[in-house]
């Protein structure tokens, strides 16, 4: 990536662009050599400062120091504080410098991004001021591009946000890793779906998408739920959509939610509601085994795959503080994000399945009264 020029607006406003132009654009610019006594700090992610310890440490060593990075509008280094002062503790008058040519904005937040991933780690109390600086400058970028700069996890980040007056935003939209904006939640694109597909059931799911700024598969979800006689909105987002919009700057934001709480009564009460609730997980074996004794899914290929499909269910209701602990740190996030779509999907499972049955049932007893 060529730095002799800035990124254009599009770029400059996604984290992505800035972790590519650290690990690789920055690394294919050309260094200078450049007088110790032209260069400024301001840049420090450190919230200590610098340490003068560590300097006199690199000073001390005979090995060929990295050029340092510095913004060359303003000639204020972004990375190598400490080369920096290295340098000057060994008298030296030059020192080989890459440029960086973006926004000072965008200066700072490589400051971060750069200290993150290379030279002596920040502290996690210099993380989380890095992100709540992003908070300030950045309000609209998701977690996982704030975290992606700041080097914390994205749940980490979540925490901190919850806790920054300064990120009151009244959008609804976050700015993901690659720029795009997108909704906290798409329960008003799906209520506007829902309205649109009642008016003109004939219309594409892309003219409805654009209208209701949904995707097209969002607007297939909520003609099919529609058809079921479903709310258009799913509870979960619909709580996630009370949270958005509920949440005044004079308002402390709430602690992280349980995940299957519903804050208000839906418009329509779905199959499984009616028919079912929640069961310890000794019963649910239970019905496993049963299930598994049964010789009309023991004895074919498409029995045996429901059955190898629950079992892995069965290991979790057996064992599940376990399997928890045994998923590493990095990975239980997404592992998290996995269990919920899939109990999302197995929600639908069960309504699929009660619904089939009610189906037969009152298919036999049409044939019985013929």
């Amino acid at each position: 990536m060529h730095t002799g020029e800035g990124p254009s607006p599009s770029e400059s406003e996604n984290s992505d662009y800035l972790i590519t132009l650290r690990d690789k654009g920055l690394r294919d610019a050309p260094v200078e050599l450049v007088p110790v006594k032209r260069l400024a700090v301001a840049y420090m992610p450190r919230v200590a400062g610098e340490d003068e310890e560590y300097a006199r440490t690199l000073a001390e060593s005979e090995a060929q120091l990295p050029p340092i990075l510095v913004h060359r509008p303003t000639m204020t280094v972004i990375d190598g504080v400490h080369r920096l002062r290295a340098a000057s503790l060994k008298a030296r008058e030059h020192i080989a410098v890459r440029y960086f040519d973006g926004t000072e904005t965008d200066a700072a937040l490589l400051s971060v991004a750069a200290n993150v991933a290379q030279g002596r780690p920040l502290s996690l109390e210099d993380r989380t001021a890095a992100a709540e600086q992003i908070f300030a400058s950045h309000p609209h970028w998701s977690d996982r591009a704030v975290a992606a700069v700041t080097g914390l996890s994205a749940r980490k980040v979540a925490q901190i946000r919850r806790h920054n007056t300064a990120d009151i935003t009244q959008t609804g939209l976050r700015i993901g890793r690659d720029g795009r904006a997108r909704p906290l939640s798409s329960a008003r694109g799906r209520e506007l779906a829902g309205k649109l597909i009642r008016e003109n059931p004939g219309a594409s799911l892309r003219q409805i998408a654009k209208q209701a700024g949904i995707s097209p598969a969002t607007v297939a979800d909520v003609r099919d739920r529609l058809r079921r006689g479903d709310d258009p909105v799913p509870a979960r987002q619909r709580l996630t959509a009370v949270q958005v919009t509920d949440v005044t700057p004079d308002e402390e934001p709430p602690e992280r939610p349980p995940l299957r709480a519903v804050p208000s009564v839906p418009k329509t009460i779905t199959h499984s509601q009616r028919h079912c609730g929640v069961k310890h997980p000794a019963e649910l074996l239970t019905i496993f085994e049963s299930l598994r004794r049964d010789p009309s899914l023991r004895l074919n290929e498409a029995g045996r795959s429901v059955l190898r499909m629950l079992d892995a269910c069965a290991a979790v209701a057996r064992d599940r503080h376990r399997i928890v602990a045994s998923i590493p740190a990095h990975c239980k996030e997404s592992v998290s994000e996995l269990a919920d779509g899939y109990s999302v999907i197995w929600q639908l499972f069960a309504d699929d399945l009660r619904r089939a049955d009610d189906t037969q049932v009152l298919g036999v007893g049409a044939s019985t009264g013929a």
